[in-house]
């Protein structure tokens, strides 16, 4: 590992990524430009930028990283990601462009007209979008201190202070410009090592990557453990400590480090005790288990619900509609977007599939999302493997810095709306805020896995907002009452999910498998308070409800608008 490549590799990013900011804020001059680019984005730039900014650390690290770990069943993560879209393009996008509104509660308040299911809406924006922020930032210090052995804190720091000098400064301006940019190095620097790798894959022959053996160590490895671990150990192993002296690993739970243990080659791969081991074929095999999950079939259709509808209630996606000149661009926008994503998509599995032959041991230091970034040195090495290293260090740090620009943007808008007076200088001041405090939450929680964290937050969307824009752009029964409950408990009732998942609270069984992936339960419950207490309030149904409508249903060249 050349670490100077690597600190090479963002050196670039971050100063291109400014560069472009720069040029983005020559441009920004009025709100408009700064919440929506006056709403100018042709749809293939757009799109573009929305593939920059909703392929997060999840996508570009975490995706691996749960493929690498658990198997076959996490490739529905990047199927639901991808299929998200489909939905928003059939029941939400032209919809949503047409009414007009700069965010979220802007849409709230437009279709029911009450300012306190904005309030709402605004308070699930913010925590929404901070719940997103959290891994984006970790993944960052982790992506750092992988490559670089830098502390855990630079990483968080460095892209916090690089996306809110260039939100602050030209903000969806200048998140446009270098949200398109970052996708498509993001896609390159996926796609280029990838090559390499398949090359060298088929140049070892082409071991099985679903054998009926666990992953083994392919030769005699060196293990670095920052701290203690408790692992789960196989078969009988004999392995060398730091002090040089053998100890012998007896099948079941075992502690080792801190330090180095050297592993013999032919060993199998003792696991994090927080992974469950699965043999090759198990891995391989949907629906089998192997991730440690005792209901499998109901986590994988709550996964799929949660990320099928949890895009459309994402704010940084949604805030992307706004800026398209119509909604017919906005539906041309999301049809570019699924290509885009699908390309993308084939990609992480590849690399979580090749992470079990060639970078074993990081299922026994826990550290799965980092296996993108670990095997051009373990497969390639050489000159090639630091400088394919060092192109995935910069697309990962691209996929930050893309995805935290967006969130910020929709976190900031939403404040300098409803909390400050909506000026420029306000944003600008809105923007640090919306920075700072996930920054914050970042640096004192650093063990929080990436990918879990991510699908919380799109359960939570997919709980609250999800039902707001169904109901309120299809169904004209929808009181501000009905919409207030709704977000209420499907807000409150995703939120108490994801405490109790981050705390630990169950671990086995149902509880433990409806509060992991709680989509299943939390939407339909929302749907349905939505529903019934709007049926329970009618006289409640805005006046100007049936020109509401039309306008949001209508073609732009009716001219209703106007």
């Amino acid at each position: 590992m050349n670490t100077s490549f690597d600190v090479a590799a963002v050196a670039v990013v971050v100063v291109l990524t400014l560069g472009i900011g720069v040029y983005g804020l020559r441009l920004a001059r009025t709100t408009s430009d700064f919440m929506v680019a006056s709403r100018a984005v042709s749809p293939l730039w757009n799109a573009s930028a929305i593939g920059g900014e909703y392929l997060s650390a999840a996508s570009f690290l975490g995706v691996a990283g749960l493929v690498y770990a658990y198997g076959a069943d996490m490739l529905w993560y990047p199927v639901g990601f991808v299929a998200g879209y489909l939905v928003l393009l059939l029941l939400v996008a032209a919809p949503l462009r047409r009414s007009g509104a700069y965010t979220v509660p802007d849409f709230a308040e437009a279709r029911l007209g009450s300012a306190a299911v904005r309030r709402l809406a605004s308070v699930l924006v913010v925590a929404i979008g901070w719940l997103y922020l959290v891994p984006q930032l970790q993944g960052a210090g982790l992506t750092l201190r992988a490559t670089t052995g830098a502390p855990a804190w630079a990483g968080a720091v460095l892209v916090a202070v690089v996306v809110t000098v260039n939100v602050a400064g030209g903000g969806m301006r200048s998140a446009t410009f270098v949200q398109a940019f970052q996708y498509w190095l993001k896609l390159t620097a996926l796609s280029v090592p990838a090559l390499f790798l398949l090359l060298a894959w088929q140049g070892d022959g082409a071991p099985d990557l679903a054998g009926p053996a666990g992953p083994v160590f392919r030769e005699t490895t060196s293990v670095r453990l920052d701290g203690p671990v408790l692992v789960d150990v196989v078969e009988r192993t004999v392995v060398v400590e730091t002090d040089g002296r053998d100890r012998v690993l007896e099948p079941g739970p075992a502690r080792l480090g801190p330090g180095t243990v050297v592993f013999p080659a032919g060993a199998e791969v003792p696991h994090v005790d927080r992974i469950e081991r699965s043999t090759g074929d198990t891995w391989a095999r949907p629906l089998s288990g192997a991730g440690g999950l005792e209901h499998p079939l109901y986590a994988t259709y709550a996964l799929v619900l949660a990320t099928f509808l949890g895009t459309m209630g994402l704010p940084h996606v949604l805030v992307r509609f706004y800026t398209n000149p119509d909604g017919a661009a906005a539906r041309r926008t999301t049809l570019v977007v699924l290509g885009l994503l699908g390309v993308f998509y084939l990609l992480p599995a590849l690399y979580g599939a090749l992470g079990r032959l060639y970078a074993p041991e990081l299922l026994l230091t826990g550290r799965t999302d980092a296996v993108v970034l670990a095997l051009p040195g373990a497969l390639l090495g050489g000159v090639l493997g630091d400088l394919m290293e060092a192109l995935l260090v910069a697309g990962a740090f691209a996929a930050f810095l893309s995805t935290s620009s967006g969130l910020l943007v929709s976190t900031a808008g939403v404040l300098v709306q409803d909390v400050l007076r909506g000026t420029v200088r306000d944003f600008r001041r809105a923007t640090v805020v919306a920075a700072v405090v996930p920054l914050l939450l970042a640096l004192a929680a650093t063990s929080l896995p990436v990918s879990q964290v991510v699908g919380l937050a799109f359960a939570m969307a997919a709980s609250t907002f999800c039902p707001l824009l169904v109901l309120g752009i299809w169904w004209r029964g929808l009181t501000p009452p009905g919409a207030a409950a709704g977000l209420v408990v499907g807000g409150g009732l995703s939120a108490a999910a994801v405490l109790s998942t981050l705390a630990g609270v169950a671990d086995r069984g149902w509880p433990a498998a409806l509060l992991a992936q709680p989509a299943a339960w939390t939407v339909p419950i929302a749907f349905a308070v939505m529903v019934g207490v709007s049926l329970a309030t009618r006289s409640r149904v805005p006046a100007g409800v049936g020109r509401t409508m039309l306008r949001l249903h209508a073609p732009e060249s009716l001219g209703l608008r106007r």
